[in-house]
């Protein structure tokens, strides 16, 4: 009885063997021999430094990373419904499937279908909490230190304000298109909404405030260079900018120019801007714990408070919002590093302005944070300018890349900010060379 049992044993043996054997060299085990997920990149919001002020939470923080899902839930167009009744549009709009409606008068909509895309990976991106949302994105208040100075602001975020369809396999080419699917997979682009038939008779559109892209030159290097700001559309289509970031005319389209983000890619959403960072891009930037060995180097040297002597040091990185007895503190106007005192504080200049006890030059006087966001360096330089006029330090690469880089302000300005608080800089450079003054033993 044993010995008939054996052949069958065998024969179920080579079966698993074979069965493993495809599990083993699927493609993507082929690619990709270890276990962890494939990173497509990293989303981080300018204007905090490592986390929000309240701390992350779920799908609210300072940095998304996205990862290759287990199942694609990508999406691409197909069917073109063309003279649609409302009641037509809201029909196929119903089914359980994506589409973008675009409604072009009270008695015709245009309804594009969507179908599964097997070869992408979607992320979508707003200011609603609802389930497709993948990073709650709120509005960003310059230095707020708490979620409580950004509540009243009335936001300018759309509540679906786009997605990224990554490609699943090499090279993972990730594009952004405007607007986001709600929870009934639609999108709706309204009659005031900019809209319009594309020369192959496909329809494309912009949403109200827009979602604007800048790729710099040269990648995020120290050789970066800041690029064009443009518009990015609903179908992904690239064009220069509106007269205003609502206006209903839209730009010129750009021919040469595509919506795929690079290292580096600035996203702007009317109220909050993003940085794009590739999984290679992050490979080659400091950690955090590169970061942490720069502090303790610094503070290794024991710099010294030229008036009091006393020896700074920056605090840990835990605790980069209280001032610590031992912060340094610096005069913007000439860089000469100190600790906190009160020489020079003449009553009549309202606290604000002081003069340096070293160069007698007159100037804000402010506590030096470090840099805590990796993501936002372009190198591995270490800490010795500071941006004006919120003292945040990290290396002489990367003040000087920020300091060049316009970022959208409100409706129609643009201005250089602070990448870790969002404060507009000031000053004729926006940032300062650090002069700390060494042990005297």
């Amino acid at each position: 009885n044993n010995e008939k049992s054996v052949p069958q044993l065998l024969i179920r043996d080579l079966k698993f063997e074979k069965s493993l054997a495809k599990l083993m060299f699927s493609p993507d085990q082929e690619n990709h021999p270890s276990k962890a997920p494939v990173k497509y990149g990293e989303l981080i919001v300018l204007g905090y430094n490592g986390s929000l002020p309240n701390g992350d939470r779920g799908r609210r923080k300072s940095r998304f990373a996205l990862f290759k899902r287990p199942k694609a839930n990508g999406v691409k167009p197909s069917t073109v419904h063309i003279a649609c009744t409302p009641q037509a549009a809201k029909a196929i709009s119903n089914k359980d499937q994506h589409s973008i409606s675009y409604t072009l008068s009270r008695a015709q909509t245009v309804v594009v279908e969507y179908t599964h895309d097997s070869n992408t990976d979607m992320f979508q991106i707003g200011r609603s909490t609802e389930s497709p949302i993948d990073f709650v994105v709120t509005d960003t208040v310059p230095g707020s230190q708490s979620n409580s100075d950004t509540q009243s602001v009335q936001s300018t975020i759309s509540r679906f304000a786009c997605r990224i369809i990554c490609e699943r396999n090499p090279p993972f080419t990730a594009r952004i298109y405007a607007a986001g699917f709600d929870s009934s997979k639609n999108i709706f682009l309204g009659e005031k909404a900019a809209k319009w038939k594309t020369s192959d008779g496909q329809m494309d559109g912009l949403t109200t405030n827009g979602v604007l892209v800048m790729h710099p030159r040269n990648g995020f290097t120290e050789d970066s260079k800041p690029g064009v700001w443009r518009e990015i559309s609903v179908c992904g289509n690239v064009f220069s900018l509106r007269e205003t970031r609502s206006a209903q005319q839209r730009g010129k389209m750009v021919e040469n120019e595509t919506n795929q983000l690079q290292d580096g890619s600035l996203i702007d959403l009317c109220g909050a801007t993003l940085l794009w960072r590739t999984a290679e891009g992050l490979a080659r930037t400091p950690t955090v714990k590169h970061l942490e060995a720069l502090r303790q180097e610094i503070n290794a040297a024991r710099p010294q408070c030229p008036v009091g002597f006393n020896t700074l040091a920056f605090p840990s990185m835990k605790r980069k919002d209280v001032v610590d007895e031992k912060q340094p503190w610096v005069y913007l106007n000439c860089g000469h590093v100190h600790g906190y005192h009160n020489w020079g504080n003449k009553e009549e200049r309202d606290g604000k302005d002081r003069e340096c006890p070293m160069c007698r030059s007159v100037g804000p006087y402010v506590p030096l944070w470090l840099g805590c966001e990796a993501g936002f360096y372009v190198d591995a330089g270490p800490p010795t300018h500071a941006f004006s006029p919120c003292g945040h330090v990290c290396s002489e690469k990367t003040t000087a890349y920020w300091s060049q880089i316009p970022l959208p302000h409100g409706t129609h300005t643009f201005h250089a900010a602070c990448p870790f608080c969002a404060h507009q800089l000031a000053g004729e450079q926006g940032y300062i060379r650090l002069i700390f003054q060494g042990p005297l033993d």
